[in-house]
């Protein structure tokens, strides 16, 4: 049996620009091209149609930026992100947006290269995760267990209220304890039930079962109330899946 491909789609709307990957993608057979957009209105319906495993993203492009692309595409199962642009001021918030890399063009082959593994490594880690889950016979963790001193805790899903990033750490908050456990927050969400966890922020997501209030804030912000009093932010980005989630008018 072949290995699994990455399924890429460009983004861009300059054809020169997008060429450039296709030629840099060229010597990494393990890297499918499903398509190509001119903007991001083209690339919404493609992401949908063609559910690429990764996007090669423009900033600046007529209508919706590709910050605005990613807020509309704002949920666990959006694409990885590596940004292409000729703007090296939006580095920050492209990391802000959890992109995996910012490719300044016009980049050369060998920092491309270097982009692509590092997709290839987080990539292999979310693999791992579901790969994990399903030779233990299920879908989703039902458990964790979590490093304390010389100790390890064993937590059920069921039992965490709210997890925080942390770098390549986060934090969980289960039954008025905060326990630091060594995973990336995405790489922890793939591990765990969709329909359990909702998340509300680039760095925070929520047990739905813990929700109580939802407040709304201005320029489409809000304010998630959980059980015990624990008050958290519901960035503009994620609003709309979470509306779903909670059944949100």
């Amino acid at each position: 049996m072949s290995a699994v491909r990455l399924r890429a789609l460009l983004v861009d709307d300059e054809i020169l620009a997008r060429l450039a990957v296709r030629q840099a993608l060229a010597v990494h057979d393990d890297v499918e091209i499903v398509g190509e957009c001119g903007n991001a209105a083209e690339a919404m319906q493609a992401v949908q149609a063609l559910r690429p495993d990764l996007l090669f993203l423009d900033i600046q492009m007529p209508g919706l930026d590709g910050f605005g692309l990613l807020e509309h595409l704002a949920d666990r199962h959006a694409p990885m992100v590596v940004f292409t642009t000729a703007f090296a001021e939006h580095a920050l918030q492209a990391f802000d947006a959890e992109a995996l890399d910012y490719l300044l063009k016009p980049f050369d082959q060998a920092r491309f290269d270097q982009a692509l593994a590092r997709v290839r490594h987080h990539w292999q880690g979310l693999r791992s995760g579901v790969t994990s889950a399903a030779e233990n016979g299920a879908e989703h963790a039902q458990r964790i267990s979590v490093r304390r001193g010389e100790h390890l805790c064993v937590i059920a899903t069921a039992d965490i209220d709210w997890i925080g990033a942390d770098g390549n750490y986060v934090h969980i908050h289960a039954g008025g304890t905060r326990y630091l456990h060594r995973e990336p927050l995405q790489h922890l969400l793939g591990r765990l039930d969709p329909a359990r966890f909702l998340r509300i922020h680039r760095g925070v997501a929520v047990n739905v079962e813990r929700v109580a209030e939802v407040h709304p804030l201005f320029q489409g912000n809000a304010e998630v109330v959980l059980r015990d009093g624990t008050r958290l932010g519901l960035s503009r980005r994620f609003r709309a899946a979470a509306a779903a989630a909670l059944g949100l008018g």
